[in-house]
C-alpha cells in the first residue's frame, strides 16, 4: 500500500470504529489514518517513553511506529484490539532503537524479564487551578515521572500501561508478549517500588518541612528583641 496524505482534508467522523478507520486508512485515506494517530497517541507516546527514557527520542519511535502500521494495515487482521497492535509495534522500534544503541542483541523478552508515575491525577487537565496550585502539581509529577523512570524496564513499561494508560492485563501481555501472570506480577512490583520511593522522599521532605533554622529563626529572634527592648522586659537588652 501507498501513502498517501492527499485525503487529509476529508473529514472523519470522530466516533469512527477503529475497524472503520483500519479499512479507510487502507485505502489510502489520510485522514482516517490522521484520526487513529490522535486517538492512540498518547498511549504510544507513554509506551515508547518507557523504554528509551527520553522524550524526543520517544516521539520519534512513536512516528516510524505509525509508519510501519501505516505500511503494514493490508495485513492487519484484527485479532487483537488495534491499540495492542500499535502498541507491540511501538515497544519493539523502541527495543530496537536500544539495542542499536547498546550495540547488543536482546530480545524482546529478555529485555521485559530484566530484574533490575493516584498518577493518572497527576496528568489531568490543569485548567481553573491557582499559580501555586500549578507550581506544586507540576513539582509533584515531576517526581512522579522521575520515580518511574528508576523502576526497572521490566516493571516500567507495564506500569505505564497497566496503571497510566488502563490497558487489562490480557491486552499488555498480548502487548509485550508475556503472560498475563507475569504483567500482574510486574505490576505489583511496579507499585511496591513506587509506593517505597516515595515514601523515602516523603520522609526526607518531612524533616525540612516548616523548617525553622535560617532566616525565619533569626527574624523572630529579632523581632522578640525588639518588642522586648520596647516594653523594658528583663533580658531585652
Amino acid at each position: 500500500m501507498s501513502l498517501s496524505l492527499g485525503n487529509l482534508a476529508t473529514a472523519t467522523p470522530t466516533d469512527a470504529s477503529d475497524a472503520e478507520l483500519v479499512s479507510r486508512a487502507a485505502s489510502g485515506d489520510g485522514a482516517a489514518f490522521a484520526s487513529i494517530m490522535r486517538r492512540h497517541n498518547r498511549m504510544l507516546f507513554r509506551t515508547a517513553r518507557s523504554i528509551v527514557k527520553d522524550d524526543a527520542e520517544a516521539e520519534d519511535v512513536v512516528q516510524e511506529a505509525y509508519l510501519f502500521a501505516w505500511r503494514a494495515l493490508g495485513r492487519y487482521r484484527a485479532e487483537s484490539k488495534l491499540s495492542t497492535w500499535l502498541v507491540r509495534i511501538a515497544a519493539n522500534e523502541a527495543l530496537a532503537r536500544r539495542r542499536r544503541k547498546s550495540a547488543q542483541i536482546i530480545p524482546l523478552e529478555a529485555v521485559m524479564a530484566h530484574a533490575d508515575p493516584d498518577t493518572l491525577a497527576f496528568l489531568a487537565d490543569e485548567s481553573g487551578r491557582e499559580p501555586e496550585q500549578l507550581t506544586m502539581r507540576m513539582q509533584m509529577r515531576k517526581l512522579m515521572e522521575e520515580r518511574i523512570d528508576l523502576l526497572p524496564d521490566a516493571f516500567r513499561t507495564v506500569f505505564i500501561l497497566r496503571a497510566v494508560e488502563e490497558m487489562s492485563a490480557e491486552e499488555v501481555a498480548r502487548a509485550l508478549q508475556i503472560p498475563e501472570a507475569t504483567v500482574r506480577t510486574r505490576l505489583f512490583r511496579a507499585r511496591s517500588l513506587l509506593r517505597e520511593g516515595l515514601a523515602r522522599e516523603m520522609d526526607q521532605a518531612l524533616d525540612d518541612a516548616f523548617s525553622f533554622d535560617g532566616a525565619r529563626c533569626d527574624r523572630i529572634v529579632a523581632n522578640v528583641l525588639a518588642v522586648a527592648r520596647t516594653e523594658g522586659l528583663h533580658g531585652g537588652e
